[in-house]
């Protein structure tokens, strides 16, 4: 499973939980977007969450 190159951010594991109760296990991924971003000066393809492209965590590749 990828992660997020900036945060880390990866799948969660939890239970959807019925009306009579009953659990099963379920997991939760983050939105993830295989972008294009500069680092250390060179323009590489990572997987970063839409939280940090929004908050402006990484310099895009034009």
């Amino acid at each position: 499973m990828a992660r997020c190159h900036v945060c880390g951010k990866s799948r969660i594991v939890g239970n959807h939980v019925s009306h009579a109760n009953n659990r099963t296990k379920r997991q939760i991924f983050p939105n993830l977007q295989r972008t294009r971003v500069v680092i250390n000066g060179r323009r590489q393809r990572v997987y970063v969450c839409t939280r940090c492209l929004r908050s402006g965590l990484v310099k895009k590749a034009v």
